[in-house]
């Protein structure tokens, strides 16, 4: 049931399978089924003394039994790894409503990277932190988008002013949060825009994510040009 294959990319493979739970009777059972010889290597190996994993690397690691089982067994056989990533989307400040993931949504460089609102089949995200930056484009093409210079919304105050609320499959990561948490000018130790999740959150494969921006009002934004960008930042299991 276990296999040796794909765990040197991770650090802290006993919790990535969950050995650190000793309530993991699945894990236990398996160990006890092995052979004297073969449950020897795999201790060993779990116990190699390799560093701990940091930062979102480590978060995944710990939520590793929130995986859907065919993603545990695609990063127990090797076929699946782990990987950094941010997942994004760009789009217009056109109503006091923005829906920054959309199911008619497609993928394309520089706007988003993901289609339907969904992340594609064998992905698992732990969302660890989130940036929102504001532009304002030239103009609505794609180049002049991707162009634009993203910065902070203490730039634009109806954005800084508005609400974040972010969903997987209608369960809430986040809701009705101040937009006053992506507000980093003072802080010079992170990322400008990023705010930080307390409790980070596992979001499955192929379910509809939600990430919205309530505004109160639109005075002083450009709806023709303005711009608003969301990263999820995390890591995520791919191929």
């Amino acid at each position: 049931m276990l296999e040796l294959e794909g765990l040197n990319d991770y650090n802290n493979s006993g919790a990535l399978l969950g050995l650190d739970a000793i309530e993991n009777e699945e894990l236990l059972g398996a160990l006890k089924r092995m052979n004297p010889i073969q449950r020897m290597k795999v201790m060993n190996k779990l116990a190699g003394g390799v560093p701990a994993s940091r930062g979102s690397r480590a978060e995944m690691e710990k939520h590793f039994h929130e995986l859907p089982q065919h993603i545990k067994d695609g990063l127990l056989k090797g076929d699946l790894r782990l990987a950094d990533t941010i997942i994004y989307s760009r789009k217009l400040v056109n109503s006091k409503t923005v829906k920054l993931f959309e199911t008619q949504d497609v993928k394309e460089v520089g706007i988003r990277n993901i289609s339907n609102a969904k992340l594609p089949k064998n992905q698992a995200l732990l969302v660890s932190g989130i940036f929102l930056l504001a532009a304002v484009a030239e103009n609505n093409t794609s180049d002049k988008i991707i162009a634009a210079k993203y910065g902070k919304i203490e730039d634009f105050g109806a954005i800084s002013n508005g609400e974040f609320t972010l969903k997987a499959n209608k369960k809430i990561i986040m809701t009705d949060v101040d937009n006053a948490v992506f507000k980093t000018s003072n802080n010079t130790q992170i990322p400008i825009g990023y705010y930080k999740l307390a409790n980070p959150r596992v979001i499955h494969d192929d379910i509809l994510l939600e990430a919205t921006v309530e505004l109160g009002s639109l005075d002083g934004i450009d709806t023709a040009k303005t711009y608003l960008y969301v990263g999820l930042h995390g890591t995520i299991t791919t191929p």
